[in-house]
């Protein structure tokens, strides 16, 4: 019980030791800010295109957006899923699959419409 105890005491030291939190950032952050900034770039190659999508999708206006802004954006987001298969980083090859596959249903819904 006492050790228990004390963990917790511990715990709520850690908590609050600025010091802790400044070497763990040195330590973590970068790595931390090159993943997060992937991500970033990701879901914003994904979501160049969609409310041109959207829009052509309710009627709002019948141009659809320049071939080759979706020309560049498919070559972008297909140099990640390169990335992440070469890195076998199964997460970032579903997430980007999965983008892949809203945006061809999009389309699909668009063409045949």
């Amino acid at each position: 019980m006492n050790s228990i105890v004390e963990k917790i005491k511990t715990g709520i030291h850690n908590l609050f030791d600025l010091d802790l939190w400044i070497s763990n950032l040195k330590e973590h952050g970068p790595r931390a800010s090159a993943e997060t900034m992937e991500w970033v770039a990701v879901v914003l190659l994904h979501l160049a295109t969609i409310p041109t999508l959207l829009a052509v999708l309710t009627g709002l206006t019948e141009k659809m957006p320049p071939v080759d802004l979706v020309l560049f954006g498919w070559a972008g987001l297909f140099c990640f899923f390169l990335k992440a298969a070469i890195q076998k980083d199964f997460l970032n090859i579903v997430t980007i699959g999965f983008g892949f596959f809203c945006q061809a249903a999009l389309l699909a819904l668009i063409i045949f419409k």
